[in-house]
């Protein structure tokens, strides 16, 4: 699957949502955070970027209960989008729901067993990894999962190669979701490591825009849609979320720099200035 791209050859932009936490028709999250309204005002944002994306990544947490009407009222959303958008579950996602209700277009898996497949760009391969475990919080990526993946770096060792999922595959010091814990990491990057082409692996699930480096790969993650954990790096659980602006990324690949990632506030209406202008005043 080849996305469209209108820019100059190397180089691709990509925006990046996770954590959308969306109810069913009418209901906020938990009752107090208004998810699909943020998300709303998130997808009017990227429709409105100049030049738009080539894709949009959605990594997983989608719904906040794994139901379908959430998941078909997500989906409503995100059919808004001008570019085309792909999928994958969290660890609040039912797997069979999402590719029902997504259809091949935005989750083109080639099980439901596992959500995994693979977005061949002309500069870049994406790659999905499902790391779920169905009933769970934690993540996990098992010999089968980790099988797949190693036959599919091994199809395009020259080609760079960006590897999404929901959980991130190291740990961020951030309590609430370290603790969901995330069996087959040392297998994960037995693979990783054997497949230099990986420039970055992309992620969410931590609530908190973050960046670290293992083993020589970048792995960052993406914000919520508007509940951030609280930043508590004393490793006790914080149990605390913040009402906040929604957020997304965007990743935009050169071949000269790779990755470049910026992390994207939503908020009102914006009014900018020249900086001439400011600066003779």
């Amino acid at each position: 699957m080849t996305p469209d791209t209108s820019r100059k050859g190397g180089t691709m932009l990509i925006a990046h949502i996770s954590d959308t936490h969306i109810e069913g028709w009418g209901r906020k999250t938990f009752g107090i955070a208004p998810m699909a309204e943020n998300l709303a005002r998130c997808v009017d944002h990227i429709n409105g970027l100049v030049p738009q994306p080539d894709l949009v990544l959605v990594t997983g947490d989608i719904t906040n209960h794994g139901s379908r009407e959430a998941m078909e009222r997500a989906a409503s959303i995100l059919r808004d989008l001008r570019a085309p958008f792909y999928v994958i579950p969290g660890n609040h996602d039912r797997r069979d729901v999402l590719a029902d209700v997504f259809g091949p277009t935005a989750c083109p898996t080639e099980s439901t067993e596992f959500i995994n497949y693979v977005i061949e760009g002309p500069d870049l391969r994406l790659i999905t990894v499902d790391s779920t475990v169905p009933g769970a919080p934690g993540g996990e990526i098992c010999e089968e999962r980790a099988a797949w993946l190693d036959r599919r770096l091994s199809e395009r060792p020259d080609q760079p190669t960006v590897i999404f999922m929901h959980h991130p595959p190291v740990r961020f010091h951030v309590p609430e979701t370290d603790m969901d814990g995330f069996e087959g990491m040392d297998r994960f990057w037995q693979v990783v490591g054997k497949h230099p082409q990986v420039v970055r692996i992309l992620a969410g699930h931590i609530h908190l825009a973050a960046l670290t480096q293992w083993q020589g790969v970048t792995v960052s993650t993406a914000p919520s849609m508007g509940m951030r954990l609280t930043l508590d790096l004393t490793l006790e659980h914080p149990s605390e979320y913040i009402l906040d602006d929604p957020a997304f990324q965007l990743h935009y690949w050169s071949e000269e720099q790779h990755l470049i990632t910026f992390t994207v506030p939503v908020r009102g209406p914006e009014v900018s200035y020249p900086f001439a202008e400011v600066t003779e005043s």
